[in-house]
């Protein structure tokens, strides 16, 4: 992945140029300037201010705009605006035209479904990025529960209750309360958050240093801190949560030092280090445990054994480099997400050309999700739009979520209900949540 070190300006490759302030003159100008060192106070202030502001299911039936913005009120209407955001995004390519060239690959789609129906927008919930390539910084437990970044909080959202607790707090110092033989004691100080997981009553959130911060959700304080590289390319890219065979949690880690690393967090110890040819920005663990798809700073992925971590297979069809993959739970099918502004989706058993390529709009396909039951999968751009593609039509039929604003994550429910979208906007930053449409027309029977 690119070399950034947090610290610089990202507008270059994100919207910021086009947030929707820009468009409202002086409309909403408490809300602009919010920045990484935003006080709690402040937060809190911005929380309050924006609760007012959040959109229910029956106010956008009714015909109020999903993020709460007032067209009526702008010199621009939302179709034009639309059309400007296509014209003028800049999507980051390390390889040269590598999205006009791969647009000739990608399959027709009926755009026309709803497999996710618009449930609320809550813009009390402000998510943030700290790396322009790296969106996996929302996570659902359940279909009311979200854990996100915000700033240097790690926050836990109830959509149930309608309030926010942080969980985590690294803008100071952090350190293990639990000993360890492999832990870092000292623990970090200021760690910028580049990536984060949270699966199995574990948070797991890797840095720009190569850290990793680890905490389990029902106990107090931090339990394990690791830095896996002390090299200046050191950020963790991913993060992916399982359990193996035998019932142990474990947890990957993918490295910009070429490295996939393996956690026991039964014993707190790493067990397994792989090496690649290249930065590698994305991993994850097939559902049986036996494979693991790897992908990075090369157009070529690869297909590994989770035991020794030997090329099985070479993923080839991808025109630049790639940050997301993800497994359909039948263990058989996953996906790759790429700069190419494409989702490629594959087949074990046939790896000598993938069976889809699905189209993005503005730019990469930055994050990948299966629902739980294999049904849907939906990959997310860097801004604006989510697509999701009902996995039974042959990815064929899909649902566009559009909306405006650079996306954070995207995250399912594990029971497949919720989908939630975490936007990060200087005004209209929030979080999008959305349920599965279920067809109850059956019921009417019983009336």
């Amino acid at each position: 992945m690119s070399d950034y070190n947090g610290d610089e300006p990202e507008d270059e490759y994100m919207a910021d140029e086009y947030d929707m302030d820009d468009l409202e003159d002086d409309m909403n100008a408490e809300f602009d300037g919010r920045d990484i060192d935003a006080s709690d106070s402040e937060v809190e202030d911005f929380d309050q201010l924006n609760k007012a502001a959040d959109t229910s299911a029956a106010q956008a039936r009714n015909g109020k705009d999903i993020q709460g913005i007032p067209w009526d009120r702008l010199s621009v209407t939302r179709k034009d605006y639309r059309k400007t955001r296509l014209e003028q995004y800049k999507n980051y390519e390390n390889i040269s035209n590598s999205g006009k060239a791969a647009e000739k690959k990608c399959m027709e789609t009926d755009k026309g479904n709803a497999f996710y129906t618009f449930r609320r927008n809550s813009r009390s919930v402000r998510s943030t990025i700290l790396h322009f390539q790296l969106r996996n910084l929302v996570w659902a437990t359940s279909k009311h529960d979200v854990y996100l970044l915000s700033n240097y909080s790690i926050s836990h959202w109830s959509s149930l209750a309608g309030c926010r607790n942080e969980i985590l707090n690294v803008k100071g110092h952090v350190a293990p309360s639990e000993k360890h033989p492999e832990s870092l004691l000292e623990g970090f100080t200021e760690t910028q958050v580049s990536t984060l997981a949270v699966k199995e009553r574990l948070l797991v959130a890797g840095g720009f240093q190569g850290e990793l911060i680890c905490k389990h959700l029902d106990r107090p304080g931090v339990s394990f801190c690791s830095r896996t590289t002390y090299t200046e390319n050191a950020i963790t890219n991913a993060v992916d949560i399982y359990r193996n065979s035998s019932g142990a949690l474990h947890f990957m880690a993918s490295n910009n030092d070429c490295g996939v690393r393996d956690f026991d967090m039964e014993r707190y110890q790493l067990v397994q280090l792989f090496r690649y040819l290249w930065p590698v920005n994305h991993s994850s663990l097939s559902p049986d445990g036996k494979l693991v798809a790897v992908v990075g700073d090369d157009p070529d992925g690869l297909l590994v054994d989770s035991s020794n971590g030997q090329t099985i297979g070479t993923l080839k069809g991808h025109l630049d480099y790639s940050f997301a993959s993800a497994w359909h739970p039948n263990g058989v099918t996953f996906a790759t997400g790429n700069q190419d502004k494409t989702c490629r989706i594959w087949d074990t058993r046939k790896l000598s050309e993938s069976v889809a390529v699905l189209k993005g709009n503005l730019g990469a396909v930055r994050s990948i999700r299966f629902t739980s039951d294999g049904r849907y999968v939906a990959m997310a751009e860097p801004a604006d739009f989510v697509h999701i593609y009902d996995t039974k039509t042959g990815y064929k039929k899909e649902q566009e979520i559009d909306f405006f604003g650079e996306i954070s994550g995207i995250s399912f429910s594990p029971d497949t209900e919720s989908l939630f979208i975490g936007v990060w906007d200087r005004t209209y930053g929030s979080l999008l949540e959305y349920g599965r449409t279920r067809d109850y027309t059956y019921l009417d029977s019983l009336l």
